[in-house]
């Protein structure tokens, strides 16, 4: 049974860092890439940042690059999203997700429960 569980969420003000992280487990991802989207309230869920399983190759959002930084460590089969100066617009719930070579929201094979991130103005 594959599963992904996300942790690290929580309350931070603006300007402030949280990291999440996404422990993957019940099969092996290496020809996967794993990625982080977010949904905010009333709004669609949207792409954040993604990693390839083998390599480490990754690519973010516009929104978030320079900010927030993907990684995973494979000896813990965990994914990590490193989140720094965070704005009120970062406010959603923060999803982990796995697809095979590019993950995307219709490509996605996998997801985890999500994660309420909060920034406080």
């Amino acid at each position: 049974q594959v599963q992904l569980v996300e942790s690290g969420g929580g309350l931070v003000q603006a300007g402030g860092s949280l990291r999440l992280s996404c422990a993957a487990s019940g099969r092996t991802f290496s020809n996967y890439e794993m990625g982080w989207f977010r949904q905010a309230p009333g709004k669609e869920r949207e792409f954040v940042a993604a990693i390839r399983w083998s390599g480490g190759t990754t690519r973010y959002a516009n929104s978030v690059q320079g900010r927030f930084t993907i990684s995973r460590d494979n000896a813990k089969n965990t994914v990590y999203l490193q989140m720094n100066s965070l704005k009120p617009e970062d406010t959603a719930v923060y999803y982990c997700a796995a697809g095979p070579l590019v993950v995307t929201y219709e490509r996605a094979n996998y997801w985890g429960q999500g994660t309420q991130v909060t920034v406080s103005s």
